[in-house]
């Protein structure tokens, strides 16, 4: 982790780094990544994440997009895996992000709708994100770009560092991410002047890539949360190919952003090819809802939905449905159609990584379908945006629910059904002449809207005048054996055992405080379906929840 933005980083020119490398290098293979196997992936790989804001389905070439060019994601599908029924948390920001953070659809989250227009909705101690995960088990984490949750206020339950991120840099925000020439970003708990008119999709690609380049012995996670293509269309210079088009300056600098966005893609690639990692890195691309149709902005223009119906804050596919390509060197070509959802993510992060899966959760891992085997199926998918629309998707059913006069609704609300393989635009509502299907699953839907179904997991800390208080948490469906707690260095061999912790409890220890209060990271260790596992977590200074108010 550093401790300051480099000058590199800080002070680099908008306009020189908008050069990437071409698609063709994409698939030329490293010394090391010439001997991957195909089809396979390594154990504990490397795990690149790289979410867009506000990206279309029909958007990058590989799904049928026409006027916009996106060469470097169009190999990265015709070399990776492209699944063509993804789908992202929420038709909006905030719920979808928690859902990939967390795990939970938004009918269990915790962030389940945007601000819109009240205070920034935040993540809570009872969280726990696929970073907080991986960091536990030996993971080097970094948070890059637009987080979306508040308050901007460090050392507090909701900010990323706080969340499992050794390192973030970006927007803590929602409208702050609005800003592409901001006047700040955050560095971890400090907020860093940004000189000039620098353009933050440049500096986060900078820093993304410096990032890959520190190495080290431990795997890494890097979530690259990009805020392009949201609104406004703001681009450096002029909107470049796409200037001389007989569209809107929206328009035009709209597709500009998706391009610019395409050649980040590529310069995370030959990062990881020039840092000599390619072979042990899964990279994942999605985005966070479906098209925006803001400030100028018409999704029509572009087919940005595809064949679906709608776009973002719509429960219909438009708004939902999501790209989502899974690129390594030892990945065979294939298009994978069994519906994913973001809240499968942190089950596959953690399957990939060798930890035990947190219980409870609505999403279920999709490792198998990266190799081409299998993988559960759901039972059904679920939406929900409080108090204006829901949906339910179960098998070719899908069910859609508005609340009282919303979206052309009267006061009674209205339901509709659709059978999405024969009517995948869903203009055919069936609702009336399947009624029994229809209550069967708007039951469903009810039933599956409710609190937070987790139970804790991980390992905490808590310091008193003479002690530090380790406490760890199974929050596996499994009895985790063999437990043994204590603190690193010079304490190490102080260490507590029981021989069994079963899922859903919990053990407290109290050790001496050290005598040098450095760094106090808490250590705990115990065997989990054969395997032996080892949790490290670090204390840190935390801000009081009363003082936020």
């Amino acid at each position: 982790m550093i401790n300051g933005l480099s000058r590199r980083t800080l002070f680099a020119g908008t306009l020189g780094g908008l050069a990437a490398p071409s698609a063709a290098s994409l698939a030329a293979p490293s010394a090391a990544g010439a001997t991957a196997v195909r089809g396979r992936l390594p154990s504990r790989p490397n795990i690149v994440l790289i979410l867009a804001d506000d990206l279309g389905w029909g958007e990058i070439g590989s799904q049928g997009q026409r006027k916009i060019h996106t060469p470097n994601l169009d190999q990265m599908a015709a070399e990776g895996v492209r699944f063509a029924t993804a789908y992202s948390g929420a038709p909006l920001c905030a719920p979808s992000r928690c859902a990939l953070l967390t795990g939970l659809h938004a009918g269990h989250g915790t962030v389940r709708d945007n601000p819109e227009g009240g205070p920034q909705h935040s993540l809570t101690d009872a969280d726990l994100t696929f970073a907080e995960l991986l960091r536990l088990s030996g993971y080097r984490t970094a948070c890059i770009g637009k987080w979306g949750f508040g308050p901007e206020v460090p050392h507090q339950a909701s900010h990323p560092n706080m969340r499992g991120f050794d390192e973030f840099f970006g927007y803590i925000t929602h409208r702050h991410a609005h800003h592409y020439f901001p006047s700040y970003l955050w560095h971890n708990d400090k907020k860093v002047s940004i000189p000039g008119r620098s353009y933050a999709p440049h500096l986060f690609r900078e820093r993304a890539t410096e990032f890959i380049a520190e190495g080290g012995d431990d795997p890494f996670l890097l979530y690259y949360a990009s805020n392009l293509p949201h609104a406004p269309s703001a681009i450096p210079g002029d909107a470049g190919v796409y200037e001389k088009e007989p569209w809107s300056d929206p328009n035009r600098r709209h597709a500009a952003q998706v391009t610019r966005l395409d050649t980040d893609v590529a310069a995370l690639l030959r990062a990881l090819r020039d840092a000599g990692v390619a072979e042990r890195t899964l990279v994942l691309f999605t985005s966070d809802n479906g098209p925006h149709r803001e400030k100028g902005v018409t999704p029509r223009l572009f087919n940005s939905n595809g064949p679906y119906r709608a776009d973002k804050r719509d429960v219909y596919e438009g708004g939902i449905r999501v790209p989502l390509i899974a690129w390594a060197p030892g990945l065979r070509h294939r298009v994978e159609r069994q519906p994913v959802a973001f809240w499968d993510v942190l089950p596959t992060f953690a399957d990939l990584a060798e930890v035990p899966v947190p219980a409870h959760l609505d999403g279920r891992s999709f490792r198998g379908l990266l190799t081409g085997g299998s993988a559960p199926r759901h039972h059904h998918l679920v939406w929900n945006r409080p108090r204006k629309a829901q949906a339910i998707r179960r098998g070719r059913w899908k069910a859609v629910r508005f609340a009282p006069n919303i979206a052309g609704a009267g006061p009674e609300g209205r339901v509709e059904l659709y059978d999405l393989s024969a009517d995948p635009g869903e203009k055919l509502d069936l609702a009336a002449d399947r009624p029994e299907l229809t209550a069967e699953l708007l039951a469903t839907l009810d039933a599956s809207i409710g609190p937070d179904p987790r139970t804790p997991y991980g390992l905490r800390t808590e310091l008193t005048d003479d002690q530090v208080i380790v406490t760890l948490h199974n929050g596996s469906s499994r009895a985790w054996r063999g437990v043994e707690l204590g603190l690193d260095g010079p304490r190490k061999r102080r260490a507590h055992r029981v021989p069994r912790l079963e899922p859903g409890a919990a053990i407290t220890v109290g050790f001496p405080l050290p005598a040098k209060r450095g760094r106090i990271v808490a250590r705990a260790t115990f065997t989990h379906r054969g395997r032996r596992h080892v949790f490290r977590a670090r204390h840190v200074k935390r801000t009081d929840a009363a003082a936020l108010h």
